[in-house]
């Protein structure tokens, strides 16, 4: 047999219709057999959308930022110096099989956060139970689960100080960095392993293993160091656009880091059939995961459609943006990413905008769009209920279509 390398490849063109509801069913009758949508993304914005593509397809990929600063990841990160994990645990859990032939078991354990109203004792305590196995969240799931999940938590628990804050924990975001504490300080066995654990349709993987930080600089000349304050959740909103963004080593040093993906990480986004830019924060989210060195070329090298979708509402980081401005950020950043020079369709070829329904916070100029050299297309998506957010069933339509 001839070694599939030596096969000749050939580029095909062809129209489709978007959406495509008879290609969509039938993705949805055999959804291991779907395509390979590839995801840049972080925090919970396509909770939502990945709960709802699970149902077309199994093979979706999602390359997620271990930038994240807030919330229990930091306190986790403040401890161990490692990668966030609370993104990419949510995303697994979006992609969880919740039927009875799942592992509900495990995701109930796997979503379940401690108490913020107890106290650092009661909290160990409750945490003592659940490695012995005698709390009832880890009694009910079956052997040997059980056993390996105990075997994380007990690999958390002994890098754990009394210092830790236990309050608001997420034990899920615990047995993740228990089991990158087993597996030697690396995240891909620990996310395979938890994958399996409750059977999650899809392929998630950090955009890069390395202990970073987000930075960057507003138009006004202020310089904030974290992800944390930059998306208006736990700090006050930032009082002016952001002019760039860039990585650091730590949340004291504004001195740029450089860091480039894994070989494995370029050969997952090379097997996309479509590459999407979905909505959710637009700097610490999106354009984080392109920050590292090699995401241009790696997309640029993939021929399959590349698609934006704006958020349709109100993202605090994208002060003083217009749709048309967020595609240029966007290519910039990209091509910050690329040794070598390479069309905007190799890096973007649509963005996706509803102009009749969408919350778009400026005016939404279709023209300056398309001057970038840029598609737009123009399609409903937005909630009827919620016009300010994308309804997940169309985007996956949407999507899928363009396989």
């Amino acid at each position: 047999m001839a070694d599939s390398k030596s096969f000749p490849r050939v580029n095909i063109s062809h129209s489709v219709n978007l959406p495509d509801l008879s290609k969509a069913a039938l993705y949805r009758r055999a959804p291991e057999l779907g395509p390979k949508i590839l995801f840049f993304s972080g925090g919970t914005a396509l909770r939502h959308l990945s709960e709802t593509l699970i149902e077309y397809t199994s093979n979706s990929i999602h390359l997620i930022t271990p930038f994240d600063s807030g919330g229990s990841s930091a306190v986790l990160r403040k401890a161990f110096h490692m990668p966030a994990v609370g993104d990419l645990r949510n995303r697994i859990m979006a992609l969880a099989d919740r039927s009875i032939t799942g592992n509900p078991a495990v995701f109930e354990l796997f979503a379940y956060r401690l108490p913020k109203d107890a106290s650092q004792e009661e909290l160990a305590a409750r945490l003592g139970r659940m490695l012995t196995g005698d709390d009832p969240l880890v009694r009910h799931i079956p052997d040997p689960m059980r056993k390996i999940i105990r075997t994380h938590l007990r690999f958390f628990e002994q890098k754990r100080t009394d210092a830790f804050d236990l309050r608001g924990a997420s034990i899920g975001n615990c047995i993740l960095t228990g089991g990158y504490f087993n597996y030697n300080r690396m995240l891909d066995p620990v996310i395979y392993l938890f994958m399996k654990l409750v059977e999650a349709r899809g392929v998630v993987r950090p955009i890069v293993n390395c202990d970073l930080h987000l930075a960057c600089q507003l138009e006004n000349g202020r310089v904030l160091l974290g992800q944390h304050l930059m998306t208006g959740k736990e700090t006050a909103p930032i009082d002016a656009p952001i002019a760039r963004q860039w990585l650091v080593a730590n949340l004291h040093d504004p001195t740029p880091a450089s860091v480039r993906i894994r070989e494995k990480t370029e050969v997952l986004i090379r097997q996309a059939d479509v590459i999407c830019y979905p909505y959710g924060s637009f700097y610490s989210s999106l354009l984080a995961n392109l920050l590292p060195q090699g995401v241009g070329d790696a997309v640029a090298a993939t021929h399959c459609p590349k698609v934006y979708i704006p958020n349709l509402g109100h993202d605090p980081e994208q002060r003083g943006m217009t749709v048309a401005g967020q595609v240029e950020r966007l290519l910039e950043t990209l091509r910050a990413g690329c040794t070598r020079s390479c069309r905007t369709e190799d890096l973007l070829r649509f963005v996706l905008v509803d102009s009749k329904k969408g919350r778009y916070e400026n005016p939404l100029d279709l023209t300056a769009i398309r001057k970038l050299g840029v598609e737009v297309v123009d399609v409903p998506m937005a909630r009827e209920d919620e016009p300010g957010k994308a309804d997940s069933r169309r985007v996956c339509e949407l999507l899928l279509s363009l396989t």
